[in-house]
């Protein structure tokens, strides 16, 4: 957090709309179907390289990782002390991951029409976070970028879904819980919002092909909102005037 910029923070303190807080991988655009799998790859490659293990039990261990601690980077950090920002930069490599990343004009303009604050929350590392939006055509729309790197607190990473960091968040930017929506793909992001009071908007559109739209969204309401897609958050905002404004 400590990257945070006091001038996109004085900006943030003096709007009473909306803050929208952006994931990006699988939200803003496609990352399942090219990226998220040639990072997993070289995840494997990593593990393997710095614990000389084979590739199977380099792939067990990330996989373990990821589902104790919510990403392979905690696990790799808790158990092995590696350095954190080699294993960023070695597991996101550019400009590979870009290959298929492409500019989405229906996106730009309904991000363009958005009111509110917009911010990118990304569990991803940052040199690629912003290489993505700039390719996507998406850097001039938003305020800032707080990825990874950002979300350290006393010298520990806390990463989405950690209520801890969003409740941290808040406090940095000087905006109540209650203004932001979190925007994401996943329903464990999600929850660790509603904790704090946080509107919560499911995209359906990339993490969620072939599972029923229905999903999350009865009596406990991790889910406040759905939409097939983040291009369709202007209707959102349209259709949903008075709750967003509360």
């Amino acid at each position: 957090m400590a990257a945070l910029k006091r001038q996109a923070m004085s900006r943030l303190k003096a709007r009473r709309g909306p803050v929208w807080l952006l994931d990006l991988d699988n939200t803003l655009h496609d990352a399942g179907t090219h990226i998220m799998p040639r990072v997993n790859h070289e995840m494997t490659a990593w593990v393997a390289r710095h614990l000389a293990l084979d590739d199977q039990e380099a792939s067990r261990l990330r996989v373990a990782y990821w589902k104790r601690y919510g990403a392979t980077l905690l696990g790799m950090i808790e158990h092995h002390a590696i350095n954190p920002h080699a294993f960023l930069q070695d597991t996101h490599p550019l400009p590979d991951l870009l290959a298929k990343v492409r500019p989405h004009k229906a996106l730009q303009n309904s991000l363009r029409r958005l009111k509110g604050s917009k911010l990118i929350l990304t569990n991803a590392p940052r040199h690629y976070a912003e290489a993505v939006l700039h390719k996507a055509g998406l850097d001039a729309l938003v305020e800032q970028v707080i990825c990874i790197e950002d979300m350290c607190f006393a010298g520990q990473f806390r990463p989405k879904p950690s209520v801890a960091m969003l409740k941290m968040l808040c406090a940095r930017l000087g905006v109540s819980s209650k203004q932001c929506l979190l925007v994401e793909d996943s329903v464990e992001n999600l929850r660790a919002a509603r904790v704090l009071g946080m509107r919560t908007v499911l995209v359906l559109e990339h993490g969620w092909r072939g599972r029923p739209r229905s999903a999350y969204a009865g009596s406990a309401r991790l889910v406040r909102y759905q939409v097939h897609s983040a291009r369709q958050l202007t209707r959102l905002l349209t259709t949903q005037s008075q709750g967003l404004s509360r």
